[in-house]
């Protein structure tokens, strides 16, 4: 089993996060995909020091590059995204399947304009939920919980608010 834990976190690698996480989810790595933060040096070494863990962080398109490996590995792995846009493209467009893993986590995801808060520090604008629409229709289940012992619920309790 290569990834063993799918979680949307718009902080993506939190030390003390991934640390809870592991314990309900073992894990040797961490894959932290994201445009942005792997094509700025700076940020991407700041993940990598961010946990403990053997961490990459990669663009959409070398995640979609190596996808056989990593699903091929003998190593466990977190697969993160910091948005369910990301995520959406990884799992749905790429068709990224990870074994046995159905369920995806999503994390802070900060109060912003256009946003609506369904929980502490939860918020998703229509586009975040339009992917996680596609997410849901795709076969996950959706949990919103920042740490594993704390769920505001699921997509089904929120999708009406988008218009689902």
């Amino acid at each position: 089993m290569a990834i063993s834990f799918v979680r949307i976190d718009d902080r993506m690698i939190h030390g003390q996060t991934v640390t809870r996480w592991s314990k309900e989810f073992p894990c040797t790595g961490l894959i932290a995909v994201n445009d942005a933060a792997a094509n700025n040096q700076v940020l991407s070494q700041a993940y990598k020091s961010a946990s403990e863990k053997k961490t990459f962080v990669w663009t959409k398109q070398h995640f979609k590059d190596v996808q056989e490996k990593v699903i091929n590995s003998k190593d466990q792995y977190f697969l993160i995204t910091k948005n369910p846009i990301d995520m959406k493209e990884i799992l749905v467009d790429m068709k990224f399947i990870p074994d046995q893993v159905k369920t995806v986590i999503v994390g802070p995801c900060n109060d912003r304009p256009g946003a609506v808060k369904l929980g502490n520090n939860q918020s998703i604008t229509q586009e975040e939920a339009d992917a996680l629409e596609a997410i849901s229709q795709s076969g996950y289940a959706i949990k919103f919980s920042l740490i594993p012992d704390i769920s505001i619920g699921t997509w089904d309790d929120f999708k009406s608010k988008f218009g689902y």
